[in-house]
């Protein structure tokens, strides 16, 4: 079999791997980069990286700068980031332009996404730091998360398709990430990805891997050493949500969101009416009476309910119920207990750390308008959001077989793979049919119609008839096709097993480790040359 014979109008390489992902955003992105609805995230701004930014000013400084840096220079020394001294230096000052993102820790590095974030939070500092304005980047580890399923497991790649490592069942709900431990089921995972991985150079990337995800350490930080592996000397200084000298210095904020709490409550409400007042759904549940805060109780992190106006109880424990001074106690002598939940952590990490530019996902962008009160109660201003790009990384095998068949990448990813075969090949005997058939119909349409309208729900009913009828003729004929080129629908499949493991695309499935073993270096290198920081396209990333 022989690919579609090319002529001077051959799709371009550019266009075979371009994809428009517009469509694909949920509503609220859509419309911030359509210009529209970006009062809602008031006093948060929005800017379109596709055009000409704002003037970034520094953000507002809650928190001692000098203190913020002293701890993350300490804690990222101990990391064994090669530039915690150089990064803490900058970030003392504060005039600093601070660019943050952010995820939860996750196993083996977590998926691709993170690393995405990553370079893309680099890349703005530097394009700062390029116009003469100082610039750090700051990636906000959320160890204070409990949902162990989103960080206990990891999706490797071999010849068979995906392979899930996981470090099993919650044994311990409620019980903050960064508190966890890897356990004695980490032997086991080394030695089944050991069987995933051949080659010298890649083993040995492999077991400087395992070295950080030894049994004893903590998520959080087999989560930072893996990033600063494969990142190096470029990684951003790491920020542990749960490092204690941070957690002191979140007091006042945190106390506010306490004794403001009917203040903060009716401004939510008020958020979430004026979303709904827009025509968009609400990414978090309202909860009316409930607090943006955690609290750690015997191990369990759980909700803060208010009761009253002095009192307060926790989410799932009857038992619990007390004056909210306690809790004020609490914040005063154990502030590592209290932590923000969604709609309070955006507000607490901008505080503490002066955000200049948040870098966020689909989904988070959607619901700070909802969080936007807290920055508002807070103080802040100066902060700006903008959305994160959108990854996948093709190899070089994948990459050939779809320039030979000039089969568009989004035909791959979004259609039946025996369909976008068989037009590719030249064997698409429906479509011009259908066309052709389409024509005629409508003709006949409008000289039924002029007969008798009445005959227009018959029509339609024929007409609908035959569309299923060339459907169903069209799936038949794809099959045949495939069977004919049996070779190319395997390598199709391989492919899209590939790029959507287990049915989710790449970035939010395939853990960063993986490709990092395998591609080495290479794989940051070549994700910072060809990131497209412009979130309407997907970035398509080529590796050999």
């Amino acid at each position: 079999m022989t690919a579609k014979d090319s002529s001077s109008s051959a799709t371009s390489h550019s266009d075979l791997f371009r994809l428009e992902l517009g469509d694909r955003l949920p509503a609220f992105p859509r419309a911030l980069l359509d210009g529209r609805d970006s009062d809602l995230l008031e006093p948060i701004g929005f800017f379109d990286p596709a055009a000409e930014p704002p003037g970034l000013t520094s953000g507002s400084v809650t928190a001692p700068r000098p203190e913020v840096a002293q701890a993350l220079g300490d804690a990222n020394r101990e990391y064994g980031h090669p530039r915690a001294g150089d990064l803490a230096d900058k970030l003392a000052d504060p005039e600093t332009r601070v660019v943050v993102t952010g995820q939860q820790p996750g196993l083996f590095g977590g998926p691709l996404l993170g690393l995405s974030k990553t370079l893309a939070a680099i890349k703005h500092a530097e394009a700062l730091e390029a116009k003469g304005i100082r610039a750090v980047a700051v990636f906000w580890v959320a160890t204070e998360d409990h949902d162990w399923a989103e960080i206990a497991s990891a999706t490797f790649l071999n010849r068979q398709g995906p392979v899930t490592l996981s470090l099993g069942e919650d044994r311990e709900p409620l019980r903050p990430v960064g508190r966890r431990h890897l356990g004695d089921d980490m032997p086991v995972l080394a030695e089944r990805a050991r069987e995933l991985f051949f080659g010298d150079d890649a083993v040995k990337r492999l077991e400087r891997i395992l070295e950080v995800h030894h049994t004893g350490a903590t998520v959080g930080e087999a989560f930072i050493r893996t990033m600063l592996e494969v990142l190096g000397d470029r990684a951003p200084l790491y920020l542990d949500a749960q490092l204690p000298a941070l957690k002191a210095l979140q007091r006042p904020m945190l106390r506010a969101l306490v004794e403001r709490r009917s203040e903060l409550d009716a401004a939510y409400a008020a958020a979430d009416a004026a979303l709904t007042d827009r025509g968009y759904g609400l990414q978090v549940t309202p909860q009316p009476g409930v607090s943006p805060l955690f609290l750690e109780l015997d191990g369990e992190r759980r909700r803060i309910e208010w009761r009253g106006d002095d009192r307060f109880s926790l989410r799932g424990r009857d038992d619990y119920e007390a004056p909210v001074d306690d809790l004020l106690r609490i914040l005063d002598g154990e502030p590592g207990r209290v932590s923000p939940g969604v709609l309070a952590r955006p507000a607490i990490q901008d505080a503490l750390l002066g955000t200049t530019l948040q870098i966020l996902g689909p989904s988070e962008l959607s619901y700070m308008p909802q969080a936007a009160p807290a920055h508002a109660l807070l103080g802040l201003r100066g902060v700006q959001t903008i959305l994160r790009p959108q990854t996948m990384v093709l190899d070089g095998k994948t990459a050939g077989w779809l320039q030979e068949l000039e089969l568009p990448l989004e035909s791959l990813l979004t259609r039946p793979l025996e369909e976008a075969l068989a037009e590719r090949v030249g064997d698409d005997l429906v479509t011009p049919v259908r066309d052709a058939i389409e024509a005629q119909l409508e003709t006949l349409r409008r000289a039924a119609l002029e007969v008798d309208k009445s005959l227009a729900k018959p029509f339609d009913k024929t007409r609908d008839h035959i569309g299923r009828g060339l459907e169903t003729l069209s799936a038949k004929i794809a099959g045949a096709v495939a069977r004919r080129h049996e070779v190319w629908l395997k390598r199709l499949q391989q492919a899209k097993a590939n790029l959507v493991p287990g049915g989710a695309w790449m970035e939010r499935r395939l853990a960063t480790a993986f490709l990092h073993i395998r591609h080495g270096e290479a794989l940051a290198e070549t994700l910072d040359a060809q990131l497209n920081l412009d979130p309407r396209h997907l970035s398509v990333i080529e590796l050999d």
